[in-house]
């Protein structure tokens, strides 16, 4: 046997397919561990290296796009790393990493974590996105004030941002699940979309605005995806899911964040493998630099 050298080759847990190259890279993916304000069921700390595992075990090509992992570059950065406790340095730790990757001119792809990480992210998004439309696929309205009279909560995020972004920039999907006042807000703003024409209508409307993406897996039907915090009976099947995403297809997308997976609540690791075929979607989804 011929004598060489062996040269060892290092790996980290990142997405499958993401590049070595930071440089190289349409998305930067970053995982963001924090859920320190659920109400109910805790553990969306946990989402980001169990989906970066899952992700192995899929395929790159997308049937639904007849698309291929293969034909983007993105970068998996890693988690940030958080102070659990302090809700207000962990937002501003958030800004400060969208802001990183926005200045790069790279689209950001956020692997929540509890759905509050939206609310930092939306706000730095729109230092360089003034018109920002936002886009919300969510069991869950989120639109409360405050939770248990703290106005920082995952329950917020949406109230939060619509103090920033017009609600004729808004639109949701999915929700089945809120208190009256927020049924209130959405039907006095039109905000809730029921039928797949009414969001062609609004993207028409909306023209090449550039749309952040925020995508809260308990949309799903807890039957499919039980790992996540707050499960709300119904909700969409895989198909309805793709049918609602490629209607974005053309959309001037310019970030994603993809929140509420709390993996140790699905021994089956089914949740898992579903959360990273969303983002497999959704990377494949807008191939546009920004």
């Amino acid at each position: 046997m011929k004598d060489f050298v062996e040269k060892p080759i290092y790996s980290r847990l990142h997405f499958m397919g993401a590049t070595s190259v930071a440089e190289d890279g349409l998305w930067q993916i970053v995982g963001i561990p924090y859920d320190g304000t659920c109400s109910y069921r805790p553990g969306s700390r946990f989402a980001a290296n169990s989906i970066r595992e899952a992700s192995w075990g899929l395929e790159m090509y997308s049937p639904q796009q007849n698309a291929c992992l293969e034909d983007i570059s993105y970068y998996d950065k890693g988690d940030l790393e958080l102070p659990f406790g302090n809700c207000p340095r962990a937002l501003s730790l958030i800004s400060a990493a969208v802001r990183e990757t926005l200045s790069s001119q790279k689209k950001w792809l956020g692997i929540g974590g509890e759905h509050l990480i939206t609310f930092p992210t939306v706000e730095t998004y729109l230092e360089y996105f003034p018109e920002l439309a936002v886009i919300q696929i969510d069991a869950h309205a989120d639109l409360r004030s405050d939770y248990l009279e703290e106005p920082l909560s995952h329950a917020s995020v949406m109230y939060h941002i619509s103090k920033m972004v017009t609600p004729n920039n808004i639109a949701q999907i999915g929700i089945r699940s809120g208190t009256k006042e927020e049924w209130r807000w959405m039907t006095k703003h039109q905000t809730l979309l029921t039928e797949k024409g009414a969001l062609r209508e609004k993207l028409n409307f909306w023209g090449e605005l550039p749309i952040f993406l925020t995508i809260d897996l308990d949309v799903f039907c807890p039957g499919l995806f039980p790992g996540t915090g707050t499960p709300e009976p119904g909700g969409f099947c895989w198909r309805e899911f793709m049918e609602w995403l490629l209607i974005l297809r053309n959309a001037n997308v310019v970030g994603v964040d993809v929140v509420e997976l709390a993996p140790h609540y699905d021994t089956s690791g089914v949740s898992s493998i579903l959360a990273a075929k969303v983002i497999r979607e959704v990377l494949l989804l807008s191939r546009h630099s920004l």
